[in-house]
């Protein structure tokens, strides 16, 4: 049976809860006393039960609480995931978020039995470059792009124009502006960050807060058109040891304040009503337990008044905590817990240390007391208008509207930076013009990570974007205008020799440490080997590369007649089309320092740099670069060895099924359906469910032979029908006696050496004769020493 089964789908292979909205409550504000924010903080905090003022502190995610649940506890404020869309949709239309908004908010204000006050609640999003989360929102370039720019007033128009999308779905509050300081952009949020230089990303900031809340002193701040603004992440994700996501910073504590702290104050001058704590350490401690940080320094030295939330669990990275067990994070001045699943087992054991004294009842009184002021300081507390009723909540004309566009087009034409030309841009008018490039006519690969799914990318087309612009159909447009022809040709071939091909390729999105990098070169040869096949054709070029971060791209430069920084423009590929046409002037600047050399360290500085913060041409700069040095060590070592680890697969690696791909180890294809989990970091691992008779094969075309597999996996339920791994031309082994024996018991490590598989080669299937599920958090390859037993 196991041949029969095998042979059968390997052959394949080769071919290849919604509640209805609670009745209207006739409920007003319960009275307030007059007088001054604290004083009316005081009279609220002495009306509130023990259990209440916890549940102001804690944040749990939609897909985790239901209606009644907030009903029953009051959760203070709740969030969507990256990957949370109301009622279980990810892609649900902007109205199924505003009925969900309302939903939720006329449970929290239901009267209560006791007579307490009644506290609303508030929805926090995280729309980092624009309202990314809901289809037909205008997708703004990615912070990296946006600092090439050096434009605050621009910086303020994306906010406003971001917060008014916000409203339309009824949402209050915004997880943004990232103001980390990158400075090893092997860091998987380099593109979060707006330069290396802490100078440059303040004053950006500090204009993205005002956009979000509107400007101190302002009749309309946190009114219609503005939500809540969060700088993040403090501090120090940006300065992490070799660019590890949320991993260790350390050095001189004042030195590492003057860096990546920098931009804070400026950001609290305009009047950021919250800070997110980082998940990142700091010379060895977390910073969700860091009094002296939290507290002593955000709230002491920088003068601090509003409140600090929690990022996804990251109290459960503390020393001695866990995800539902963690008094040591409000302790030490974080304000709400953002705990997305665990958020019972917390409220409860938060409940219960405050009676046992483990908490004091000033410590969580000041706690809930900041999360009363902000609502205060909203208005939200004077009168109950839920979130239909308010101002611009479903207009949804104004999601991806034209003036927004606008903007998103303005801000992509003053992010490009020309590294270098020499003479073929601005293209002429007339030309005729091929487009080349798998991402020419791929929105998603253009907006990155943190569009409408989390990691951006994978099944996504261009009908998920509707309005939006890709960068062919901008070039196209342009061309045309200007009374020449545009040919789009993904692979480069043509009948009638083009005048110039503009070449548009880049990295795959990702998001947080999925991004992680090793090394800045860049493996992907598609926009490399399309400059060559043209250069051999006589055929000028213009490469537009997408990515989030510098990389060492010195054989495309060489080669390339006009090299374009086009970092994460998102949605309105116009904006490049007006720079490389000559209708927007060459503005952009780097923010970002650009390497010379393909090595492992950091880049900050002109030491080492092949373009300094501050290089970008103007399109009348036609002098000439030298010949670079095309020598790059790590893109010559081999095949990489990590094939899936942190959330990613490695790059060549590809996940096979009988009908398809899983791109990245996600989706659905040949009866296998593959979605994020959480191990130790947010969807770091995957769960893999197998329809019977389904297998999924792993390869890497120009992998190692003789290296070893190890495998973290982990087995809830054991498997009632056989289950095999197959290691490259091998045999296929039943390990269904093993995965029984490893249920219900955690993760575990498999090792699969030489020892039970004949062949090593670099492909690995895993099949299933039933319905069974197994969660993988890493596949690695590795050298074993002669005689290591296989286990299980």
């Amino acid at each position: 049976m196991k041949k029969a089964f095998w042979t059968a789908s390997a052959a394949a292979l080769a071919l290849a809860g919604c509640s209805a909205i609670p009745a209207e409550v006739e409920t007003t504000p319960v009275a307030v006393a007059e007088g001054s924010e604290d004083a009316r903080v005081a009279d609220l905090l002495s009306r509130m039960s023990l259990e209440r003022k916890v549940a102001q502190l804690i944040q749990p995610q939609i897909n985790s609480f239901t209606p009644e649940d907030m009903r029953r506890y009051r959760f203070g404020s709740y969030l969507n995931g990256g990957n949370g869309g109301p009622y279980g949709e990810e892609f649900a239309p902007a109205s199924e978020w505003l009925r969900y908004a309302d939903e939720i908010y006329l449970a929290s204000v239901q009267p209560q039995e006791n007579g307490e006050p009644i506290i609303p609640t508030i929805w926090g999003t995280d729309a980092v470059h624009g309202h990314t989360n809901v289809v037909q929102a205008t997708i703004f370039p990615h912070n990296i792009g946006l600092g090439a720019t050096r434009d605050a007033d621009l910086l303020r128009r994306i906010g406003h124009a971001t917060a008014v999308e916000i409203e339309v779905t009824g949402i209050d509050w915004n997880f943004s502006p990232t103001v980390a300081v990158a400075r090893d952009d092997r860091w998987g949020r380099t593109y979060e960050s707006y330069s290396e230089d802490p100078k440059i990303v303040a004053p950006l900031g500090a204009a993205l807060v005002e956009g979000l809340q509107g400007a101190k002193g302002d009749p309309d701040r946190l009114g219609a058109g503005h939500v809540f603004a969060t700088a993040k992440h403090f501090f120090g994700d940006g300065g992490t040891d070799q660019g590890v996501d949320q991993g260790e910073v350390n050095g001189d504590i004042e030195d590492l304040k003057a860096l990546h702290a920098y931009p804070y104050p400026a950001t609290i001058d305009a009047g950021v009503e919250t800070i997110m704590a980082s998940f990142n350490s700091v010379n060895g401690r977390k910073m969700h337990g860091n009094e002296a940080l939290l507290t002593d320094f955000l709230r002491g030295e920088l003068g601090f008044d509003g409140l600090v939330v929690g990022d996804w669990n990251g109290h459960g990275q503390v020393k001695g905590c866990t995800n539902t067990d963690c008094p040591q994070s409000l302790l030490a001045g974080l304000d709400i817990y953002m705990v997305p699943d665990d958020w019972k087992g917390l409220l409860e054991t938060l409940v219960a240390q405050v009676e046992d004294g483990t908490i004091p009842m000033a410590r969580l009184d000041e706690a809930v007391g900041r999360v009363l002021r902000m609502k205060m300081r909203a208005g939200l507390l004077d009168e109950f208008v839920k979130p239909s009723d308010r101002p611009n909540a479903g207009n949804y004309a104004l999601l991806g509207s034209a003036e927004h566009r606008a903007i998103a087009r303005e801000a992509v034409a003053k992010s490009q930076v020309i590294l270098t030309n020499n003479g073929v841009l601005p293209l002429k008018e007339g030309a005729n013009v091929l487009v080349a490039g798998s991402a020419a006519d791929s929105i998603a690969q253009a907006s990155g990570g943190w569009t409408l799914t989390w990691q951006g990318g994978g099944d996504l087309t261009n009908a998920n974007f509707p309005g939006a612009t890709s960068i062919w159909s901008g070039l196209e447009s342009a061309v045309e205008a200007s009374g020449g022809s545009a040919t789009l040709s993904q692979d480069g071939s043509y009948t009638a020799k083009p005048d110039v091909a503009v070449v548009v390729f880049g990295e795959e999105p990702y998001a947080e440490f999925a991004g992680d990098r090793k090394h800045l070169g860049f493996p992907d040869t598609e926009g490399l080997e399309l400059l060559r096949k043209f250069k051999a054709e006589g055929v000028p070029t213009v490469a537009v590369f997408l990515s989030g971060r510098p990389m060492w791209m010195n054989r495309e430069l060489n080669i390339a007649d006009a090299f374009v920084a086009s970092w994460l423009p998102g949605g309105e590929g116009a904006g490049i089309a007006d720079v490389l046409t000559g209708a927007m002037p060459a503005t952009g600047k780097l923010g970002f320092s650009w390497p010379a050399t393909c090595d492992f360290g950091p880049l900050n500085g002109p030491d080492g740099a092949l373009f300094t913060v501050g290089y970008g041409r103007t399109l009348a700069d036609t002098s000439a670069l030298p010949t670079l040095d095309e020598t790059c060590a790590p893109l010559e070592q081999g095949a990489a060895k990590d094939w899936y680890v942190s959330g990613r697969l490695a790059d060549g690696v590809l996940a096979n099924t009988t009908t398809g791909k899983l791109d990245n180890l996600r989706g659905s294809a040949g009866g296998i359906t593959a979605r994020g989990i959480d191990r130790t970091a947010q969807e770091d691992a995957r769960e893999l469910t197998f329809n019977a008779g389904s297998i999924l094969e792993l390869v890497q075309g120009d992998g190692d032979d003789g290296y070893g597999y190890r495998i973290v996996y982990e087995v809830e339920n054991r498997p009632l029908a056989p289950f095999y791994v197959k290691v490259g031309s091998g045999e296929p082994l039943d390990i269904t006696q093993q995965l029984a024996v490893a249920a219900g018991k955690g993760y575990r490590e498999m090792i699969i050496t030489s020892a039970c598989a004949t062949d090593l080669g670099p492909t690995l299937a895993l099949g299933s004769e039933g319905d069974f599920t197994i969660n993988i958090g890493s596949i690695v390859r590795e050298e074993f020493a002669e005689g290591t037993d296989c286990s299980f």
